[in-house]
């Protein structure tokens, strides 16, 4: 009986998944350059680019997680990821000069983080059933990196969240402490 070397099961599930991760990094390394440009908020601008920076190394380790399943890298077309950075295009131009900017493009770039967050999760699940426990260990690390990115964007929200915020007040004619004064004047909610 002839055998065959095509991935079946989990093993071709893990590999597809591989060949999409792989299409969506590169394709968020471009897109992390474009928000570094667009971010107002020096801090977003350096969290963007050192996110391209790692992105780049997320590359690489998905070329050497490939290696090791004896198997050439691969790009499949990631349709979530076309859907997430087509949204945070539309994002950039429909927010651009606006105080809002920086929120919106955080809030984008954590749509991808969980996207990513969710991948990497599952596939060091399989790789680790199906005994691949180099390839787990080298997308833990890039697991732990999108955790740390998406921490990071979180901080930095609360930042730009209040600049905008401020914006909004001060373009409504109040400001933070007089917001604060009348809402001390409202009698507490019971929960």
């Amino acid at each position: 009986m002839a055998t065959t070397n095509k991935a079946t099961g989990l093993q071709k599930l893990l590999e597809d998944q591989l060949a999409d991760i792989y299409y969506a990094e590169k394709k968020l390394s471009s897109a992390l350059k474009k928000m570094a440009k667009q971010a107002t908020d020096k801090g977003l601008t350096e969290a963007f680019t050192k996110h391209q920076v790692e992105t780049e190394n997320h590359i690489q380790r998905l070329v050497d997680a490939f290696e090791v399943i004896g198997k050439p890298a691969k790009a499949k077309k990631c349709e979530a990821i076309e859907g997430l950075l087509k949204e945070a295009t539309e994002i950039m131009e429909d927010f651009k000069g606006d105080p809002a900017l920086d929120a919106a493009l955080i809030g984008a770039s954590q749509k991808v983080e969980h996207y990513e967050i969710g991948s990497y999760g599952s596939m060091i699940a399989w790789a680790k059933e199906l005994g691949h426990k180099e390839v787990a260990d080298i997308l833990s690390k890039t697991l732990e990196e999108e955790k740390q990115a998406d921490k990071s964007l979180t901080i930095l929200a609360v930042n730009c969240l209040n600049a905008a915020g401020e914006a909004h007040r001060a373009s409504n004619g109040k400001s933070k402490s007089s917001e604060k004064a009348s809402s001390a004047k409202k009698p507490a909610m019971a929960h």
